[in-house]
């Protein structure tokens, strides 16, 4: 049993709720085009580290024709998303030893997935896996915009318990995470050096403002629990004793963005995040 990401670095409901903000069907447009992918034909989809399901979920509406399965390592993972998403296959496995025959599937895809893998396993097994022609789809996390609502800045609970945290750059180190970052230039010239061909990028901007009127009611509620769960469960998987007091801080805080939210008292705050989608065919 493999848990080592959901509850060390990521929990499971900030993944989820954050990236199905980011999969929103509002959003499918930008994604489209770059994905170019057939919508009334039957194909084979891998998502390689899945997480908790979200953009699985995504690509069942969007595709409902295609088999779709999810692959993770962390196990409560794989647990949430079996019970949660509905249409989709999810199993254990790792990214660099795919539990699947050669060319098994038309398209594969990741997201944010890349930077932790090293690269010869990350797209060589990716490569093996698809079908000749098949296509590799790479979503990779970009430098966003985050403003924060004034109501929402750290309280002096959140300081102090995060002073006496490890650093966050030994985090990483200790739990292996993005040991493989890579440039916008280097990606793609990373999956042609692997041996895939055509390759191109794009670009989908994602605007999270709860306060743009096209998000209100529960689309614009949903961004700011969001928020409140990432807080929450960087607290969490802190595993800190002593986290009572910094809890009830964080939940009275998100508790009158709401009640500002609501009463139509606008803060602007925002986050808009930058993904790079990158894609190559297998010759």
């Amino acid at each position: 049993m493999n848990t080592i990401w959901s509850e060390n670095v990521q929990g499971i409901m900030t993944l989820y709720l954050s990236r199905k903000l980011r999969f929103d069907d509002m959003f499918f447009r930008q994604y489209k085009d770059f994905f170019d992918i057939d919508p009334d034909k039957k194909l084979k989809i891998l998502e390689v580290g899945c997480g908790p399901g979200a953009l699985a979920e995504a690509l069942h509406r969007w595709y409902p024709n295609a088999d779709i399965i999810g692959i993770d390592r962390d196990t409560k993972f794989i647990e949430f998303a079996g019970r949660t998403v509905k249409g989709v296959t999810f199993m254990e496995g790792d990214a660099t030893n795919l539990p699947f025959d050669d060319e098994t599937f038309d398209i594969t895809i990741s997201n944010t997935v890349q930077e932790h893998i090293e690269p010869s396993a990350f797209w060589g097994e990716q490569r093996r896996v698809l079908k000749p022609g098949g296509k590799c789809i790479c979503l990779s996390a970009r430098k966003g915009i985050r403003c924060t609502a004034e109501c929402l800045k750290k309280t002096e609970e959140e300081e102090t318990f995060w002073k006496a945290q490890p650093g966050f750059e030994e985090e990483l180190e200790r739990f292996r995470v993005c040991r493989y970052p890579m440039t916008e230039a280097e990606i793609p010239a990373s999956m042609e050096k692997y041996g895939f061909v055509n390759v191109s990028t794009g670009y989908a901007v994602i605007n999270l403002t709860p306060d743009n009127p096209g998000n209100a009611g529960q689309l614009g509620e949903a961004m700011i629990e969001a928020d409140r769960q990432c807080a929450l469960e960087g607290i969490y998987n802190a595993h800190s004793v002593g986290s009572e007091k910094v809890i009830d801080a964080i939940n009275k805080k998100y508790d009158e963005r709401l009640k500002l939210y609501r009463n139509g008292i606008a803060q602007w705050d925002t986050s808009v995040s930058v993904t790079m989608i990158i894609s190559g065919y297998r010759k």
